[in-house]
């Protein structure tokens, strides 16, 4: 039997997998699609992500490829100079379109041994929550289009906003339905690139959802708003209907021609109303779908692999503790609902009538303030995540920076995926549970705590120094001790 099967092949599903393979589950990676979308939806990983990625070493191979890029506050269109103090070590995102994330990701898992399947769809799921009178394990078994059946333990929708797994388990998606589109592509064109940014800067003093960008391998990335809403979303647009809009905001249709690919989107926000059904999960955009504003959804998505990943591996590995499994949707739910909310609030920021107008205007205005956009700058990046553990110390649920050690950087020293005593006093111990728990006894100028526990994902489970109260926490995480 499979131990997971992850639905979907994007950069969740992608970043799942890699995940899990660090603690040796057994991965199967089903994709719809038979080869790797060229389609460039996602362009780029804010702060966070780019701390997870350095987390598991893989962050070098991003910059190989990617320029970086610090944008304070991107918020409804207002771009600032980035905040001073933002609580992180990696103050810059890196600009690395989608295809290019996916392969960088799908090379990782082939490394870690993932066993990737594409043209395979998902027509049918249903799990067994007590095992079969045989005596085989609970588990989900899964049904293909071509009439193939697939066992496993647990299976995890990363099948998109249209996600068959959701519709499979009965999970309903209410939300807002859109009521703005645009159109979105990477094709050529003919003008020059002088007269199409005097275009684009002239359109954007009153519509800010138009953009040409320079070709880059002789593709523009082109942006306009369509004409209205289609009831049928799946509906491709056609280069007439680019050239349409274009014509129609800026008086010319800059000769555009020989499109990669086009696609449409809207500001439509849904949220699933659970993220786990029995042993299915969803991450992704099966389990939150928003605007793209503020480049926040791959992020998100990558960030709930992260959270999802080593505590599907704990369950597997059978050192899961009561709840941790739940915590995923405890701590990821209200994460996605405040993109949800600011994603909207930007779409009101990005209207053309007098009302959106003045209030972008009062923004940008109070967004000069360091602490706003620090603020602002915080939430888009999610390096402000901080999930509620209780009661503690003031460190307790966020996830901690990377931090300047003796020995190195302590990013360096989390790349396998395990928990991390960071112990400056040296005379801790993390016990029974050194098979999941790394125990480093080093010290930081940058850490004002005597030592402090960390997650796998790197969020603070525990501050201190008293040896009971930590062995006291540690179950919380980490299960039971080893004998």
């Amino acid at each position: 039997m499979i131990d997971v099967i992850v639905v979907g092949g994007g950069p969740t599903g992608l970043m799942l997998a890699c995940e899990l393979r660090l603690h040796d589950v057994h991965v199967v990676v089903l994709e719809k699609l038979d080869k790797q979308t060229e389609q460039s939806r996602g362009q780029g990983l804010h702060a966070r992500s780019v701390e997870v990625m350095d987390q598991r070493g893989l962050l070098d191979r991003f910059l190989a490829v990617s320029e970086k890029f610090q944008v304070g506050g991107l918020f409804g269109g207002i771009a600032k100079p980035w905040p001073d103090r933002l609580d992180t070590a990696h103050p810059f995102g890196v600009a690395t379109p989608q295809p290019e994330t996916e392969r960088l990701l799908n090379q990782r898992a082939i490394e870690l041994g993932v066993e990737m399947r594409r043209g395979c769809e998902v027509v049918s799921v249903s799990q067994s929550a007590d095992g079969d009178a045989d005596g085989d394990e609970a588990g989900v078994s899964v049904e293909l289009a071509d009439g193939t059946q697939l066992n496993s333990r647990y299976l995890v929708g990363a099948d998109g906003g249209r996600s068959t797994v959701r519709k499979l388990i009965g999970v309903d998606f209410p939300g807002e339905a859109a009521t703005v589109e645009t159109l979105l592509a990477e094709m050529e064109v003919t003008e020059d690139a002088e007269t199409i940014a005097a275009a684009v800067k002239e359109v954007n003093k009153t519509q800010l959802r138009f953009g040409i960008t320079p070709p880059v391998n002789g593709l523009c990335r082109i942006v306009v708003p369509a004409d209205g809403v289609l009831e049928d979303r799946a509906t491709e647009p056609t280069i007439e209907d680019f050239k349409k809009q274009l014509r129609a905001f800026a008086g010319t249709d800059f000769g555009v021609h020989s499109p990669r690919w086009m696609s449409r989107f809207g500001d439509a926000t849904r949220q699933a109303e659970r993220y786990r059904v029995g042993r299915v999960f969803l991450a992704g955009d099966s389990a939150h779908i928003h605007p793209p504003t503020g480049g926040q959804g791959l992020n998100l998505g990558v960030q709930d692999a992260f959270n999802l990943g080593w505590k599907l591996a704990a369950a597997v590995n059978g050192w899961a503790p009561e709840g941790l499994l739940d915590s995923y949707e405890t701590e990821r739910h209200p994460v996605a609902a405040r993109v949800i909310d600011n994603t909207r609030a930007q779409i009101t920021l990005l209207g053309t009538e007098p009302g959106p107008t003045a209030l972008r205007e009062l923004f940008a205005k109070l967004m000069d303030f360091e602490e706003v956009n620090r603020y602002v700058t915080g939430m888009i990046t999610a390096v402000d995540v901080r999930y509620d553990f209780g009661e503690g110390h003031d460190l307790l649920g966020g996830r901690m920076r990377d931090l300047e050690l003796k020995r190195g950087r302590l990013y360096a020293q989390m790349h396998e995926g395990r928990g991390l005593l960071l112990d400056q006093t040296g005379r801790l111990s993390v016990g029974g549970w050194a098979d999941r728990v790394d125990h480093i006894v080093d010290v930081s100028e940058e850490l004002d705590v005597p030592a402090v526990l960390l997650r796998p994902d790197g969020h603070v489970a525990w501050a201190g120094e008293d040896q009971q109260d930590l062995l006291d926490r540690l179950p919380k995480w980490f299960g039971t001790a080893a004998g």
